[in-house]
């Protein structure tokens, strides 16, 4: 079994292709079990945010899971598995792991650094361990990948800032609107990007936010606290948007929705009472405003798209080269366990053959002086024990170490041809188990 990562992102696919593949919360345990109901899929995890949509999952042949995972990420996005292929790039077993990794340590996001990767990666895990598509293979490496981001944002200052497509669109706003101390912001969506947002304009000084949902009550959790932060705020059903439009300076969409939930009409209907400027900052994917709310006189829509044109290209620096570094020992050290990992049945088969041979020569000892001392007879067992325990001691840790090298594999068949070991039954040992995580997460 080997993992392959098959996805797209901003650096690989337009705002226009990626919100087509864009999976919505609701939609992620459906997906996970169409994939999982293919036959070349037996794990799988789905990471989707607002520049990436990517499947890491173990399977059986390169060529099919492929075919398996892009057909479909194609059925999902309506469209022909190659209107997609220009778009996807693809990792396979050590390479895949890297690319996870390279995530994980917000290297590869729209802004390099930003941490709230991490939480949605672990938040994938999880939405996948729920839906029962997590095992081995899929756990090792999203677990390594975590921790590999979390020493990188620790070790590191990539984040120092706090740097995140929320801060970068709001700091787009700020120019625009010159300051956003005592401005009027209207939030639409009440997630995890929408805290972030009321987060920072509360930092900013804004005047007033108000909070627009779909569930009021989700809404009205946000407004309390930045109420209880010092900032005025107050929750409205999604009904009231285009009122509290007229009277905002500034627009942060970021509901998740699979349609846009803010028209050309409902801004124009807002402007009609007030003509003033405003920014509206569109961070769904896909959109949650209607591209052609940039067209109108005095609005300006700060989108995904801006964003990923002006962050694209931004300049490494030294905290990007070590968290670089690290990401390449996560990745070394990973596959060492890996390779070690791969010649445990082997050397379990061999103890066990060792272990046979002892207890049929005990019998055959045993048929031959039936009258031998039963406290003589223990002795004798311990000793030749120990003398098997000892010779076998030495070549099986070393193997292990060899076997975590690159190109180790073949130590593993060299200790099987060497003793004579059944490679099926050795195979029988790794066969897939069921896999409990426990409540803290960990492996059992």
């Amino acid at each position: 079994m080997s993992l392959l990562a098959v996805g797209m992102s901003h650096r690989t696919a337009p705002v226009r292709v990626l919100e087509r593949v864009a999976v919505s919360g609701g939609e992620v345990g459906k997906l996970l079990g169409e994939l999982l109901d293919r036959p070349n899929v037996s794990e799988a995890v789905l990471v989707s945010t607002c520049n990436r949509v990517e499947v890491y999952a173990a399977v059986e042949a390169f060529h099919g899971g492929l075919a398996d995972i892009t057909g479909v990420l194609a059925r999902h996005a309506g469209c022909e598995v190659t209107e997609l292929v220009p778009h996807l790039y693809v990792h396979y077993a050590g390479a895949a792991a890297e690319h996870l990794f390279t995530v994980a340590a917000g290297l590869d996001s729209m802004v390099v650094g930003e941490a709230q990767i991490l939480g949605q990666i672990r938040a994938a895990y999880a939405e996948a361990e729920t839906a029962g598509t997590t095992g081995r293979v899929v756990h090792e490496v999203v677990q390594q990948a975590l921790r590999v981001g979390k020493r990188v944002h620790a070790e590191t200052g990539i984040d120092h800032a706090g740097a995140s497509v929320v801060t970068e669109a709001l700091a787009d706003a700020e120019r625009v609107l010159d300051g956003l101390a005592g401005r009027r912001a209207l939030i639409v969506g009440a997630g995890s990007m929408a805290g972030l947002a009321a987060a920072h304009l509360r930092r900013a000084g804004v005047g007033e936010i108000v909070v627009a949902n779909r569930t009021t009550a989700n809404g009205e959790r946000l407004a309390a606290l930045s109420l209880a932060e010092g900032t005025p705020a107050r929750a409205v059903p999604l009904a009231e948007v285009v009122g509290e439009l007229a009277a905002a300076d500034l627009l942060v969409a970021c509901t998740g929705a699979v349609e846009s939930v803010v028209d050309v009409d409902m801004v124009v209907a807002a402007r009609a009472e007030r003509a003033h400027p405003l920014v509206v900052c569109d961070l769904g994917l896909p959109r949650d405003v209607d591209p052609a709310v940039g067209g109108l006189p005095g609005v300006t829509v700060v989108d995904l798209e801006t964003l990923q044109r002006r962050l694209l290209e931004a300049p490494a620096g030294a905290d990007t080269r070590r968290a670089a570094e690290l990401v390449a020992e996560g990745v070394r050290a990973y596959l060492a366990a890996q390779r070690s990992a791969e010649v445990t049945p082997t050397v379990t088969a061999l103890r066990r053959r060792a272990a046979e041979v002892v207890d049929a020569e005990l019998l055959r000892l045993d048929s031959r002086l039936p009258d031998l001392d039963a406290t003589v007879r223990d002795e004798l067992a311990r000793t030749v024990r120990r003398v098997v325990d000892k010779l076998l001691h030495t070549p099986t840790v070393r193997v292990k170490e060899l076997a975590a090298a690159p190109g180790g594999s073949s130590y593993a068949d060299a200790l099987r041809e060497l003793f004579g070991l059944d490679s099926n039954a050795a195979a029988a040992l790794t066969a897939p188990r069921t896999v409990d995580h426990g409540q803290d997460g960990e492996k059992r």
